[in-house]
């Protein structure tokens, strides 16, 4: 698991930053656990656009992730390391002794021939990939795919590298430190699994050309003030111009850049103790 650099002999080439893919332990995913995927170019069931710069892009098979982590208190080996076209994360493909096989994010420092757990209701060894609830978990440890509702499947920290950290627990909940800086509360019975996602390197990379930006499935991002007036509220104007220096807008003239975009009382925001650090 490390970075991959290209001498330049192409211009596409001088700052490519890649994975080395040494990680992965399996080319072809299991097929029991793959479904097809439907592209929709960002356009909604009446065709039109709700998404912008959404379109193209390689075609993907979806690969089924256990974020439930509802097998309890069995014990499950880690049979490979998978790539996901789906994610930035890895993905683990574990098998338990019924034979049964399931997909789940693959943390750092877990090997293929480990044995993985996750309990219902008790503490298992503090180890990556186990999984229990918060309350089990001792503070000061790091964890991923992190509950909002208990037994609802893991929604926070899935992304490649991604990690949150239990500060304290009282009452019935636990105050956890995410991948935004934000602080906020988390209901104890929560489920979330030790340690860190895997492929930490990944906000290293570099795509060096804008082909295989497309390839993800993105699309050109275009600049307000280049459009014409019908466009957008910065089109228009003789040269670069535009329309004199106005305050940034979308092009449906809300506030950008800086405006908030949350409803005051969003019922989630009392679990927020500490609003996520500004880039």
């Amino acid at each position: 698991m490390g970075l991959k650099k290209f001498r330049p002999i192409t211009p596409s080439s001088r700052f490519k930053v890649l994975s080395d893919f040494s990680e992965l332990t399996k080319s072809r995913p299991e097929k029991s656990l793959t479904a097809s995927l439907k592209k929709s170019g960002g356009r909604n069931n009446r065709g039109r656009i709700t998404m912008r710069r959404r379109g193209g892009g390689h075609k993907r098979k979806y690969r089924v992730v256990d974020f439930k982590r509802d097998k309890f208190d069995v014990l499950g080996e880690v049979m490979a390391i998978e790539y996901d076209p789906n994610r930035s994360a890895r993905i683990a493909l574990i098998e338990y002794p019924d034979k049964e096989k399931r997909y789940t994010l693959w943390p750092d420092k877990l090997k293929v021939g480990d044995k993985i757990i996750s309990a219902f209701d008790s503490q298992v060894d503090i180890k990556p990939g186990n999984c229990m609830k918060l309350k089990h978990i001792p503070m000061g440890t790091l964890v991923h795919n992190l509950e909002l509702e208990p037994a609802k499947g893991g929604v926070l920290a899935r992304s490649a590298g991604s990690w949150a950290q239990i500060m304290s627990k009282e009452d019935n909940f636990a105050q956890l430190r995410m991948p935004s800086g934000e602080i906020r509360l988390l209901k104890v019975d929560c489920r979330a699994t030790v340690g860190q996602l895997g492929l930490i390197e990944h906000s290293s990379f570099v795509h060096g050309k804008a082909g295989r930006i497309r390839w993800l499935g993105r699309r050109p991002k275009v600049r307000g003030v280049a459009m014409n007036p019908v466009d957008h509220p910065h089109g228009g104007g003789e040269g670069k111009a535009g329309q004199g220096n106005p305050h940034p807008v979308t092009p449906w003239g809300k506030p950008t850049k800086g405006a908030k975009t949350r409803r005051p009382k969003k019922r989630s925001s009392k679990y927020i103790i500490k609003r996520r650090t500004k880039k």
